[in-house]
């Protein structure tokens, strides 16, 4: 029998493609959304890779009514929470929005699968939980070539957390934090996924990054600038302390992404924990943490280059002052996954340039 997966926020970019992997892994997924920044043609294009489209629900978290009647008419298995604003500069600018949202919203739905007895949950994290003040000390070594060998130097699972220098970084630390004592005190059992930048399109060419306005992420930006869309890119300052002054990123294609995702959804079916145990009296749930990234760097400058090459385009930009909230340097240690998921990233910088071109060029 299949089993029934709750998905927040389903018409965002990652979730999305999070959408047709696994109904193509034969799982069925009933998904909410309340549109605030995305768009219901998400499910037509979701309709041409499946053939039909997933049970859909236009619902905001803050309705307890609406989301405790879809716990009443389906016997969920699990639920993956994706339902976040997560614009670090937006977040400076609107902390209160933030907290209210990423942290309110999750509390409810919490509140919800612990009523049902739902307690298996894939929770969207970040490499933002991490305490960055431990990987900007030195500058940042010459980039490897993708594809060899797994950087050691890079953020690791058992690195120090929190010291979060934005709002939207604090919201992704404090849930992880209630996670863990859910999975203590509640027998919840945590999948939490620890995101680095996920980017570029599905290779079907009907699912993509292309965020209303002015992009928040380094990509889209590159690409609304090489198609014509907007006029110039702007690079946040060029004296880091890094391979080119620019701020350096881990990057790696939304396909593997998800790949991994399922990966790491099968092993907690296929390798549950051994019966309930206790301690002091109390049922224990589990907390598994990964960094789901490719463990090599690129920066913003490097970015731009690389995007030229595919496009034909030159890309023009300029430098304007850091952004707040921002750091140098994030590049992560995926060895953990690599080890117990049996798992690696495939797609090469070129080929996820080339998907992501292949939409952006017949906009």
């Amino acid at each position: 029998m299949k089993k029934t997966i709750l998905i927040t926020w389903w018409t965002g970019y990652i979730w999305s493609h999070w959408v047709v992997a696994f109904e193509q892994a034969w799982y069925k997924t009933v998904i909410v959304d309340n549109l605030s920044n995305s768009s219901i043609n998400t499910l037509d294009w979701i309709e041409k890779i499946l053939w039909y489209k997933p049970d859909f629900y236009q619902i905001d978290l803050r309705d307890i009514l609406s989301l405790d009647e879809l716990f009443k008419k389906y016997d969920f298995d699990w639920v993956v929470h994706f339902a976040w604003l997560k614009a670090v500069g937006e977040s400076c600018d609107k902390p209160l929005e933030y907290f209210d949202n990423n942290i309110v919203w999750s509390l409810k739905l919490f509140e919800l699968m612990n009523k049902y007895d739902v307690k298996n949950i894939i929770f969207s994290s970040s490499a933002t939980v991490y305490d960055m003040s431990t990987t900007q000390d030195s500058p940042h070594p010459s980039p490897l070539p993708r594809g060899e060998g797994i950087d050691q130097l890079g953020i690791s699972e058992n690195n120090a957390t929190w010291n979060t220098t934005n709002p939207y970084w604090t919201t992704k630390y404090l849930l992880e934090q209630i996670l863990i004592d859910l999975s203590k005190f509640s027998a919840f059992k945590v999948m939490n996924l620890r995101y680095f930048n996920p980017i570029w399109a599905h290779n079907s060419g009907y699912l993509w990054e292309d965020p209303f306005g002015i992009p928040n992420n380094l990509l889209p930006y590159i690409m609304k600038v090489a198609n014509g869309e907007l006029k110039q890119l702007q690079v946040f300052w060029s004296d880091y302390d890094t391979i080119d002054g620019t701020w350096v990123r881990d990057y790696i294609d939304v396909v593997d992404l998800i790949d991994w995702h399922l990966k790491a959804f099968e092993k907690l079916i296929t390798h549950p924990p051994a019966g309930t145990s206790l301690e002091k009296g109390r049922n224990l749930g589990q907390f598994e943490v990964y960094n789901l990234w490719v463990g090599k760097w690129v920066s913003v400058l490097e970015m731009i280059s690389e995007s030229e090459k595919v496009t034909w385009k030159k890309i023009d930009y300029k430098l304007v002052d850091r952004r707040p909230g921002d750091v140098a340097q994030v590049f992560c240690d995926p060895s953990k996954a690599l080890n117990e998921l049996w798992w690696n990233s495939e797609t090469s910088l070129e080929n996820s340039l080339k998907n992501s071109w292949k939409f952006y060029s017949s906009k």
